[in-house]
């Protein structure tokens, strides 16, 4: 009953706020409640969490009813250690959205009621989604989060945001699509093989063929690479983070993105464990293109919101190569990586948009020297971009060398290629932040001054987690590690065992004996 409460909370005040009247004063009534109703959310995240018991393992808090009897499907939740961190992510994240983007400067200022109901929406409809147990409830979770979004970037992005929002549709829908004959090929199945039911406990009891399972397994994974996003299927992405205010990029980016790595987890693995076994190959390659090609491409912009978006197709890499290394360590630094990505990635997309609206450009070149009048500003940017390299001590670099290291037992070249990205890394940050930072303070940059209060006390639950985590990630891995165990179990892979070196044989004496 609790993730129940926990995901409509949201709802009901997204529901709330378009029922408010609209407002013209600068202080609108509709920031109040939008950023009330997200706290309340985290502090009952907070009680999901307290219950949620690290030591059993399994899916927790369940509750199934009967929804569509005659499709075998139901209104099934529960959290296993993979899906309580996401849902604590979300809830993290919301708040610190929402009280960020009370300065917003929207297209028509009058739809603020609708600009914060569609941010609530978001998060209730995320948590849903991470919750779900039934496969067809999470289909449906799952393409009604294009909603919001589309709503927030076609109705309060940048010049070209209908373009972007039409493309991000379409995207994702053709995905959606895709997964969709997945969803009734497992109705067919399950029927042929007793009553039909979309239960995950029901259909990971299913016998496919091997045709069949890969069949099933490619409709999942095409809609969760384009979600989360994988090369070549990022293409959206740029785009729509370009024409995104900051929110919007981070609801995006940190928390609905992730339904795709996590659904790879939870669905992917957990019903097709031979298919995924029989693509990982691939998915791992595509993994690694992934991690280059972003990194390579964030370098070269001049648009910070591209750049930022580029380094999400490079991070995305990681998370999908550890979790096709197949290996405990690398899925459990994938997990964490979800988290930390999220954090990281929040705080870049907001601080660089104060930036931007305070510059008036969001071009690189036309910045320089800010950190002579805006000190706090450029701290924040520096230790967001450092964790973003994943440098030592912040929250980042646990998950990365997790993945890596456990993808090196896996495969030592794929690890190997992967392990540029750092390096690349520290080149798309550090030139961003060289050029836009240090130097002398170039024409144009004298108005944009420091961070307000309110937007540091909106950056800095983000920052105090990114550093924390980075010397101290262990709860969270608490909860991941027996998940993770659990899965890998399923697959049937196994952890490799240590390699031994080569013993020689040395000839007996007898031997030695009879050849005098």
């Amino acid at each position: 009953m609790i993730l129940s409460i926990l995901a409509a909370t949201p709802i009901a005040g997204a529901l709330l706020l378009a029922f408010l009247p609209r407002q013209s004063a600068p202080h609108h009534l509709a920031k109040t409640v939008a950023l009330g109703v997200s706290l309340i959310t985290l502090a009952l995240s907070l009680v999901v969490l307290a219950k949620f018991d690290t030591e059993v393992g399994g899916y927790q808090m369940t509750s199934t009813h009967e929804w569509i009897g005659i499709f075998g499907a139901h209104y099934a939740v529960g959290v296993n250690g993979i899906g309580i961190t996401l849902i604590l992510l979300t809830t993290i994240l919301a708040p610190i959205v929402i009280l960020a983007a009370f300065g917003d400067r929207l297209p028509d200022p009058r739809n603020i009621n609708a600009y914060f109901a569609w941010m609530l929406a978001v998060e209730g409809l995320a948590i849903g989604a991470f919750a779900a147990t039934d496969a067809f409830l999470f289909y449906v979770l799952f393409e009604a989060t294009l909603i919001p979004l589309y709503f927030l970037i076609g109705s309060f992005g940048g010049p070209n945001r209908s373009y972007a929002a039409v493309k991000f549709l379409i995207y994702n829908l053709v995905g959606g699509l895709l997964m969709l004959a997945s969803i009734v090929g497992l109705y067919v199945i399950s029927s042929r093989q007793g009553d039909p039911s979309y239960l995950l406990s029901d259909l990971q009891d299913l016998d496919f063929s091997t045709n069949a399972e890969r069949l099933l397994f490619l409709g999942f994974f095409a809609a969760f690479a384009i979600k989360a996003p994988l090369w070549p299927l990022h293409t959206w992405l740029p785009d729509a983070a370009k024409e995104s205010t900051p929110g919007t990029a981070v609801l995006m980016v940190s928390v609905v993105d992730k339904i795709g790595t996590f659904g790879m987890i939870r669905w992917c693995l957990g019903l097709f464990p031979g298919a995924s076994d029989w693509a990982s190959p691939v998915v791992i390659v595509l993994a690694v293109i992934s991690i280059v090609y972003g990194a390579l491409l964030a370098i070269g912009q001049d648009d910070i919101r591209r750049l930022v978006a580029f380094t999400s197709v490079s991070h995305f890499g990681f998370i999908i190569l550890g979790i096709f290394a197949f290996t405990t360590t690398s899925m459990a630094g994938s997990t964490l990586y979800m988290f930390n990505h999220g954090l990281s990635t929040a705080a870049l997309f907001l601080v660089t948009g104060v930036m931007i609206a305070r510059r008036g450009s969001a071009r690189i070149s036309d910045f320089g020297g800010v950190q002579k009048i805006a000190p706090i500003l450029s701290g924040v940017l520096l230790i967001a971009g450092l964790s973003s390299l994943s440098l030592p001590g912040l929250a980042p670099f646990v998950s990365e060398f997790l993945v890596l290291s456990g993808t090196f037992t896996r495969s030592i070249p794929a690890a190997a290629v992967a392990t540029l990205g750092i390096v690349l890394a520290a080149l798309y940050i550090l030139i961003m932040y060289q050029r836009t930072m240090t130097g002398p303070l170039q024409p144009g940059n004298e108005g944009v001054t420091d961070l307000e209060p309110r937007e540091i006390a909106a950056l800095t639950p983000a920052i105090m987690l990114i550093i924390g985590l980075g010397f101290f990630p262990q709860p969270l891995l608490n909860a991941i590690n027996p998940a993770i165990d659990e899965v890998v179990s399923q697959i049937g892979k196994g952890d490799p065992s240590p390699k031994t070196t080569t013993q020689i044989d040395v000839p007996s004496s007898s031997t030695e004996e009879g050849g005098h």
